[in-house]
């Protein structure tokens, strides 16, 4: 499905980068629905806007899941994309993650160490405490920063960056996300889309060494709207 402008999306833009406020039901790359992935839709915009002929250079630096908003970094040129690969390699690229649960939480705050395996088939990563067999380390801070009726929200530093792991990780604790059946929790929201949302971004600018924050509003939704009229911070590292 595609859309009609991507312009009121892209909360920054420069000759090196374009980094976008994904809505839930995109997809950052192309899968086996065919829809058109945010990779073409961006190459598209990037066409038009600077009348380039030919074949439009975009590299994708990393992913979100399709039912998860918030802001996804792409680069414009390979020395821009070796290098934001190399920050991401290293975990200097800073992401915070706001996530509405219903559950309490065990703790106020927590720093999250545990084993993930992902079983591709199913499309799902499962947690274990202790290393096993094809684990990987998965590491966040969480942190409760906002409480209404009913409802928590957790500000999450991502230490590593695993498939699913936010969703998964906070699972395991007893508070699955949202809207996020695939991981326990009892209905869906409208849409499909679930109440995680990737809320901040931080690095060293790839090409102009200097330090570079992204802020991202979550998307219309009265839960995400109550929290965001709260001032709710954007930074809450140990």
């Amino acid at each position: 499905m595609k859309r009609n402008s991507i312009d009121q999306d892209i909360l920054y833009e420069d000759n090196h980068l374009i980094i976008l406020n994904k809505r839930p039901s995109d997809i950052v790359q192309g899968d086996k629905t065919g829809d058109e992935p945010l990779s073409e839709t961006l190459k598209n915009y990037i066409r038009i806007k600077y009348n380039k002929p030919g074949e439009v250079f975009l590299g994708v630096v990393h992913r979100l899941d399709r039912p998860v908003s918030g802001t996804v970094v792409f680069a414009r040129t390979s020395k821009a994309l070796s290098r934001l690969n190399v920050m991401l390699r290293d975990g200097l690229m800073h992401k915070t993650y706001w996530a509405v649960v219903k559950n309490t939480p065990p703790q106020s705050e927590d720093h999250l160490v545990q084993f993930l395996t992902r079983n591709a088939e199913k499309n799902k990563s499962f947690v274990y405490d202790k290393p096993v067999e094809g684990a990987k380390k998965a590491e966040l801070i969480y942190k409760v920063i906002g409480k209404s009726d009913g409802y928590y929200l957790l500000g999450i530093n991502l230490l590593t960056g695993r498939h699913h792991q936010i969703r998964a990780q906070l699972s395991s604790m007893g508070c699955p996300v949202k809207g996020d059946l695939k991981y326990g929790y009892p209905r869906s929201n409208p849409g499909g889309f679930i109440h995680l949302h990737s809320r901040a971004i931080e690095f060293i600018h790839p090409v102009k060494n200097e330090p570079l924050k992204v802020i991202a509003p979550p998307p219309p939704d009265k839960l995400w709207d109550y929290f965001s009229a709260k001032s709710m911070p954007d930074d809450f590292s140990q």
